[in-house]
């Protein structure tokens, strides 16, 4: 497991931390893209409404993203609270998108782009578990 092994070098640590960083997004667009179209025959129209379409889209992404942090040893609250800050940008938004005060492109884009940093301030939380 990630707290088992011994702390690399301050260098080697930040390395660590923006590889382990990417591969979450590569895994994440990963579940997006196969994950998208397996959606979309199991159940067509779910995504037709924005607020639907951006969960699921975030579903889809948390998937890839859990599965990749599992197969490198993360533990289940990790993998929890990495998905959790995934939804939480859309979330946020969801209120202004209901009452007009956003549009849909804003809800994904906005959603999208506040995604990356609520990731990476969970795994700033969590240096240790994130910098092997």
């Amino acid at each position: 497991t990630p707290a088992d092994r011994p702390a690399p070098a301050s260098g080697s640590r930040a390395r660590h931390f923006v590889r382990h960083y990417l591969e979450m997004v590569v895994a994440m667009l990963a579940g997006m893209l196969v994950l998208g179209p397996v959606e979309d025959l199991v159940w067509p129209g779910l995504t037709a409404r924005p607020e639907v379409g951006v969960l699921v889209m975030a579903t889809n992404m948390a998937i890839g993203m859990g599965a990749w942090m599992r197969f490198r040893g993360h533990s289940w609250r990790s993998i929890a609270e990495m998905s959790a800050a995934m939804y939480l940008p859309f979330a946020a938004l969801l209120v202004p998108y209901w009452t007009g005060a956003v549009g849909e492109h804003t809800l994904m884009t906005w959603g999208h782009v506040l995604m990356l940093p609520a990731m990476a301030l969970v795994m700033y939380l969590r240096p240790d578990e994130y910098a092997h």
